[in-house]
């Protein structure tokens, strides 16, 4: 293929001869030029369409995505708020139960005469230990594992809290217990001056056997209960003199014989230690002292058991 290129005046005219190959390469950007001529007025076509019809569409699609958010936003919200408030009406309950326990564990250590510097309940138990080396064993708490735990420790605290109050009571029962069991000397001061058993009657001379202890001692001093009760006699008594005698319950009595003065009457509830009494020589007696004795069942026992056991 030629071309010729003459000019303007009249001058002299070129002549260019194109190859084969060139025509095939004209050829092909001319079809690459319309096509992108024919894709280009496709999409300005279809973009116009687009502007006139699609900000209604798509302002609508974004209210309704904008609308969705805030009901995830308001859901989570709530689902928070809801579990926080179940944790913190379970963290209250588990503060009532450690209120509770200090209590109880601060009664319990007065009741069993324990060192309170030894258990203090208002301070956090001493605890500690080396920090590991490394992490690898140590892990975040997730929600399912704090929620176990949780519930574990509610358990536990709900456990110990019945077994310190079993605890309490059997305390309470011993103390009791102490309170109505024979135990000590009837004088708050004296001497022991005759046993329990056979010995020589010192009005008659003869064998006979004693029933009980006696405690000698000034005259008008202080004779008192060995434990709890309620007063069952109080006056006079043959060969006794003026006689107290006290029920304790369980099968135990005692008796506390040749006072000078009683200071108590029958129905009267006494307590371990107190006064009841003032020492004499009422009765068969040959000077001032407390004739003492234990009935365990409605039969004389030796005293002298239940004043060991307090001395030990």
């Amino acid at each position: 293929m030629n071309i010729i290129l003459i000019p303007n005046q009249g001058g002299r005219y070129n002549t260019y001869r194109l190859g084969s190959k060139f025509l095939v390469l004209v050829s092909i950007v001319g079809v690459f030029i319309m096509a992108g001529v024919l894709s280009a007025g496709y999409y300005y076509g279809r973009f116009e369409a687009g502007v006139e019809g699609g900000p209604p569409v798509i302002i609508s699609a974004l209210k309704g995505e904008l609308m969705d958010q805030r009901q995830s936003i308001d859901e989570a919200r709530r689902t928070t708020s809801e579990n926080i408030d179940a944790l913190a009406m379970r963290l209250g309950r588990l503060q009532s139960h450690v209120i509770r326990l200090d209590a109880l564990g601060d009664r319990l250590t007065k009741m069993a005469h324990l060192d309170k510097g030894e258990f203090d309940f208002t301070t956090q138990p001493a605890q500690g230990g080396p920090e590991n080396e490394t992490h690898e064993e140590s892990k975040s708490v997730d929600a399912l594992s704090f929620t176990a735990t949780l519930d574990s420790l509610t358990d536990q605290l709900d456990n110990r809290a019945q077994q310190l109050a079993l605890l309490e009571t059997m305390l309470m029962n011993r103390g009791l217990q102490d309170e109505v069991v024979p135990a000590g000397r009837p004088i708050k001061s004296g001497w022991l001056s005759s046993y329990f058993g056979m010995r020589t009657d010192p009005f008659t001379g003869k064998n006979e056997r004693h029933k009980g202890l006696d405690f000698a001692g000034k005259l008008g001093s202080d004779v008192v209960a060995v434990a709890s009760g309620v007063i069952t006699w109080a006056g006079r008594r043959y060969g006794y003199g003026n006689l107290v005698e006290i029920n304790h319950g369980n099968g135990y009595s005692t008796r506390y014989g040749h006072n000078d003065k009683v200071n108590v009457k029958v129905g009267d509830a006494v307590k371990k230690g107190q006064i009841i009494a003032k020492m004499g020589s009422t009765g068969r007696s040959t000077g001032p002292h407390v004739h003492f004795e234990v009935l365990h069942n409605g039969k004389q026992v030796d005293p002298m058991s239940y004043i060991r056991t307090s001395q030990r």
